[in-house]
């Protein structure tokens, strides 16, 4: 199966990935030691020269690493069909014991991903460069990230076999199963859209007045970070516990991953795409904002967290209004 071309392209992404980051991470150790733009030395020009190339190929990773992220999901839900008692993605990372892991790797490549490319755009918006030496610490960081991305990738598609029988999504999703997505599952539909309606109003709220105000209020920015990210993972809950229900008209199919199928209209990707998007602009916004005491960032990351927290509102307001239209437009109607 390792030659399904997906895989190939994921694989190639992940390997690429590690190979400029290995590349790469030499010259960030040294930039991080000598670094200092207010020399004319030899070796700082040299450096200067370096960071735009260096800059780049970061840049290209985490862009593959986005990419990559919707083609991991993308080929999981579409590979279900070669497995025996697989109805969706589920079915395909339960394959074996590395596919889960697989996942959640690449989710956080995501998002490390997208708060790096924001960094490095504010920084190259300064005069001074003020963040260069924060961004190559973050890209040591990311380097073993990256590796584990690939470790982990690797692995579950080489152990990838046809004649596994492997677990559905109701063995995961189930109410009666001992999981935290049964928890969730289990949760009554009433009080699942109180909190999802509440936490992801609540995050609307925030990042519309951080938009309003031009990113001023340091509190403000952090507080559009923290919502994002309560919002995100409250938005997940309200897809499991009550949105996949009314998609699907059924009481008690709770799975994330069936509404990305053609069977329903390739719904999920409307959901989760704006989903995703808010969410990382969100939790960039509010990592920039920390910038703001830095004298010649002292209006640019304000202005730079105000765009991302418009953003951030935009994206939860169109995955909030697609999840009401979603839910409105079905037949089921769930009792208490």
């Amino acid at each position: 199966m390792i030659f399904q071309p997906a895989i190939i392209a994921l694989l190639l992404a992940a390997g690429l990935s590690v190979a400029m980051l290995a590349v790469a991470s030499p010259f960030a150790l040294q930039l991080i030691r000598h670094w200092d733009l207010g020399s004319g030395s030899e070796r700082q020009l040299r450096l200067e020269r370096l960071t735009y190339l260096f800059s780049m190929m970061v840049a290209l990773v985490c862009g593959l690493q986005v990419l990559s992220t919707l083609l991991f999901v993308f080929n999981a839900d579409r590979m279900s069909v070669m497995f025996v008692g697989a109805m969706c993605a589920v079915g395909t990372l339960n394959a074996n014991a590395y596919g889960f892991p697989a996942l959640y790797a690449q989710l956080v490549a995501f998002f490390f991903a997208a708060t790096w490319l924001a960094i490095n755009r504010l920084d190259n918006q300064a005069r001074d460069y003020p963040l260069t030496r924060l961004k190559y610490r973050l890209l040591l960081a990311y380097a073993p990230l990256a590796a584990a991305v690939l470790y982990l990738q690797f692995n579950y598609f080489i152990r990838l076999e046809a004649d596994v029988i492997t677990s559905c999504c109701g063995s995961l999703f189930s109410e009666e199963a001992d999981t935290v997505a049964s928890e969730v599952s289990a949760l009554a539909p009433a009080r699942a859209m109180s909190v999802f309606y509440a936490t992801l109003g609540g995050a609307i709220l925030l990042a519309a007045w951080h938009w309003k105000s031009d990113g001023h209020g340091l509190w403000s920015g952090l507080a559009v970070g923290t919502a994002s990210v309560a919002a995100f993972f409250a938005a997940l809950a309200g897809v499991v516990a009550f949105v996949s229900l009314y998609i699907y008209e059924h009481p008690h199919h709770h799975c994330p991953f069936c509404i990305l199928k053609p069977d329903y209209g390739y719904q999920g990707y409307l959901l989760y795409i704006p989903l995703f998007a808010a969410a990382a602009a969100g939790l960039a916004a509010g990592v920039l904002r920390m910038f703001g005491g830095r004298p010649s960032l002292a209006t640019l990351a304000p202005q730079a967290s105000a765009r991302l927290a418009g953003i951030a509102a935009a994206g939860f307001v169109l995955f909030m209004l697609v999840a009401s239209v979603m839910v409105l437009r079905s037949n089921l109607i769930l009792l208490e």
